[in-house]
């Protein structure tokens, strides 16, 4: 490769010294007659495909921010530790992307400058360790926790148009640096092969808009009403999950629906609890140290000597829980595990109705939970559309007893549905737009779980979903509009004009390559020409 100086010696010294981990300017390196070779083209090509690779993560690790609590709560069910991982996960991924995106632009400004691409050793190491982690986490990701792929097919629907964007603009500004060279070097096939990648990666990437779909991409008319939120176990970022502070802090959100679940003590009291164990939500390691914590196994009594908030200052499952009041902290270390007759007065003062789900579903007793359930609702004097049943087990015999309750599927409709579905109730990751489209227009209502992005509820909303239960109605409260709507004769403006210009700069940053190193080539020459003169003149 022929060497073109394109900058002064103390720009390709501070470039050298953290990419080769050599302090030696740029006349010492042409005095070595060092070189870009082969190999370094590769780890320098490896760099590039590293730095994509750890993009993509990054890309992968912001969209299931929407799921992390989840997997909080799994790691607490096996470790009994508690930590937010999403701080973890983000610092990793930030360091991982900083060192990589460092590298790559100092490869590029080298480039530039005409300085070899000599890759330090320990670098390379690094790198590969940075692709051996990365990969590590997306193999994690689709064994144990493979519906995320789902969801982050839905974020492109949010994303689509403005990644496209971002990619176009990335790919224009790499032509300067690729037309450097190419200009340097001889080797005629190598510059022809980069040419032909490069152009064809442009070219798709210029016709991607014709693989984008949004359902955000509509007229302003045509956009459906706000869905209704759902309050997921209440309002758990502002007051502890499954407790009447929840419920009254989800009212304040304007939820419509309290989504919770109930369990049957072991003398017969429907109560509110999430978990199998008493141990996330509750101090019953302290009270009860020699008892198992499984919360079926515990009766009213006990359960009520149990306390159901501290554990929410404690342990800060959400970053809201640091801006509450001195009141609200105070009124959290006095939360009880409510019953559900509590919930259901709480519910019907508020005139708000109640979701739930019975559980556990594989209990030996369960049709005596589903009936003595069935018994506190009944005697509560709540309206029974102001109930929407989740089980599935005994649901003929629910329909029976209280034919007023609403039913919730959680599952789509069947094609010889024998009785109508007007209620479902799924993962957000399980139905299309084109499918919520289709409920709608037959008046199925859709409930999706759980969403707590703003860029997910949008995509919901401009599909039609009816409402979402989410952790964060305090957020998607303030939304009065999605985060972006367009119609399709603007988005399409867009996209012509975002290629034109890419095209426009691709061509100007190519012409204008050429007409430096055409400048600088003949003062070269003469340079070398004099060079050989007084080498003749010394040896004769």
């Amino acid at each position: 490769m022929a060497d073109l100086p394109g900058c002064c010696s103390t720009c390709a010294t501070c470039l050298l010294c953290p990419y080769s981990c050599q302090w030696i300017t740029a006349k010492k390196e042409k005095r070595k007659g060092l070189r870009t070779t082969k190999c370094d083209c590769s780890w320098f090509l490896f760099l590039f495909w590293v730095f994509l690779f750890t993009l993509a993560w990054l890309y992968f690790a912001i969209i299931i921010l929407n799921d992390f609590h989840n997997f909080n709560e799994f790691i607490f069910r096996q470790r009994k530790l508690w930590l937010d991982w999403s701080l973890v996960l983000l610092i990793a991924t930030a360091v991982l992307i900083s060192y990589s995106s460092v590298l790559l632009v100092l490869a590029l400004c080298l480039q530039l400058c005409g300085q070899p691409l000599k890759l330090h050793w320990v670098h390379k190491i690094l790198l590969v360790l940075t692709a051996l982690v990365v990969a590590a986490a997306f193999t994690g990701l689709g064994i144990k926790w493979a519906e995320e792929w789902k969801s982050a097919r839905i974020s492109l629907q949010a994303t689509g148009p403005f990644l496209h964007i971002g990619t176009v603009g990335g790919m224009t500004l790499l032509a300067c640096p690729l037309a450097s060279f190419i200009y340097r070097t001889h080797n005629t096939g190598l510059r022809v092969f980069l040419l032909l990648v490069y152009w064809a990666a442009m070219i798709a990437l210029y016709l991607a808009p014709l693989g984008i779909t949004s359902p955000c991409i509509m007229e302003e008319n045509q956009l459906p009403p706000k869905p209704a939120l759902v309050g997921h176990r209440g309002a758990p970022m502002l007051a502890p999950e499954n407790t009447l502070m929840s419920l009254h802090k989800a009212v304040e959100c304007d939820v419509q629906v309290f989504e919770t679940d109930v369990m049957v003590s072991a003398d017969g009291v429907p109560f509110l609890m999430h978990d199998e164990e008493l141990t996330r939500t509750t101090n019953v390691q302290a009270v009860f140290p020699d008892r198992a914590a499984q919360s079926t196994a515990f009766n009213w009594t006990d359960l009520q000597r149990l306390d159901a908030g501290s554990w929410f200052l404690e342990r800060r499952p959400f970053p809201t829980v640091q801006s509450l009041s001195p009141g609200d902290r105070n009124k959290t270390t006095k939360q009880r595990i409510p019953s559900l007759k509590e919930a259901l007065e709480a519910a019907k003062q508020s005139n708000i109705s109640i979701m739930f789900d019975l559980r556990p579903e594989n209990h030996s007793d369960y049709q005596n939970f589903v009936n003595v359930t069935l018994g506190v609702i009944l005697q509560s004097g709540i309206p029974q559309q102001q109930v929407l049943w989740l089980p599935d087990g005994f649901r003929e015999d629910v329909k029976q007893q209280a034919p007023g309750v609403q039913q919730v599927y959680g599952r789509k409709r069947l094609k010889n549905e024998k009785e109508p579905v007007l209620h479902v109730n799924l993962p957000y990751q399980d139905m299309s737009s084109e499918e919520i489209r289709q409920y709608r227009q037959d008046n199925i209502s859709v409930n999706l779980y759980v969403v707590n992005q703003p860029w997910l509820f949008s995509v919901l909303w401009c599909s039609g979903v009816s409402s979402v239960t989410t952790n964060a109605c305090q957020v998607l409260k303030e939304m009065k509009h999605p985060i972006w709507l367009l119609p399709s004769s603007t988005y399409l403006m867009i996209w012509i004009v975002v290629d034109c210009v890419s095209l426009l700069m691709i061509i100007w940053a190519f012409i204008l390559v050429k007409k430096c190193s055409h400048r600088r080539r003949p003062a070269e020459s003469e340079t070398d020409v004099l060079l050989t003169k007084i080498n003749s003149l010394m040896q004769e």
